[in-house]
């Protein structure tokens, strides 16, 4: 078995999927995870790009069917979490829009990102270093004072945290350790990204979140492909195993072998 069998053996990625029986599998984890949590729902980020999109519509399905079914009331809740004014703020809105998403909040973290910031510059100080935190480490700050958002909201209203994590994300290590600080369940695992696009699409995700650039939103203009230099259809070929360009498949094995921490339990003695 060469590393990139290997990869594609760990990460469970399907050389074909079918996007409706996909769908049927995804929302049935969720709802038995909840029913086993016995909690009163799920929550959801959603940041206005297609991975979320796709997320929040298997929640919104997983939820209406398990209120139908028990009687109870469950919740999707929707979180839009722009950094200031957020560009595409109307595409999270559009998502809410489309699925008919009944709970939403927004909860903007700029003061809370550039206070983080601030103290961590003055660690630099204590320590003789004179510098600004870093672009990347402000975009992991970002990353990380959603999820707290998160899990606060989470913690009071009893609901699952949801992540966004795929495939395509867990071969390059392109996330916050944890995914973006850890979440409850992750829905999209593996699929990569080609195979949230077809999901999406069986889901009616609105055409504007269908045809966007995917970006972390870790600063202004970022992209994930400009970032990693990898393009995701690439990526996705690697993961269903057909050949890629060998530099593209040397490039990615590297990622792999290089992330490997952020996809391992943590270590202990």
């Amino acid at each position: 078995m060469n590393l990139q069998q290997e990869i594609i053996r760990r990460l469970g990625v399907k050389p074909h999927i079918d996007a409706q029986e996909e769908i049927r599998k995804r929302v049935d984890f969720l709802k038995s995870y909840v029913k086993e949590a016995g909690s009163s729902g799920l929550l959801i980020a959603i940041s206005g790009g297609i991975d979320s999109a796709v997320a929040a519509g298997l929640c919104k399905r997983a939820t209406d069917e398990l209120a139908a079914e028990t009687g109870q009331d469950y919740m999707t809740l929707g979180v839009f979490q722009p950094y200031g004014e957020q560009e595409d703020i109307h595409d999270s809105y559009a998502v809410a829009k489309a699925f008919e998403l009944k709970h939403t909040v927004e909860t903007n973290i700029e003061d809370t990102v550039n206070e983080i910031a601030l103290e961590v510059e003055h660690g630099f100080k204590a320590l003789n270093i004179h510098r600004h935190i870093s672009r990347g480490g402000k975009g992991n700050v970002k990353a990380r004072t959603r999820m707290v958002v998160q899990y606060a909201l989470a913690f009071d209203l009893n609901l699952i945290v949801v992540g966004t994590d795929h495939a395509s994300e867990a071969v390059t290590g392109f996330y916050t350790k944890w995914g973006d600080g850890a979440v409850d369940i992750t829905p999209l695992a593996s699929l990569n990204k080609r195979q949230v696009r077809q999901l999406a699409a069986e889901l009616s995700v609105p055409d504007s979140i269908l045809h966007k650039a995917p970006s972390a939103g870790l600063w202004e203009g970022q992209t994930d492909e400009d970032e990693l230099g990898i393009s995701y259809e690439h990526n996705s070929d690697f993961l269903e195993g057909k050949e890629v360009p060998a530099p593209v498949r040397e490039k990615l094995e590297q990622q792999y072998l290089k992330t490997e921490h952020k996809r391992s339990p943590i270590p202990g003695i």
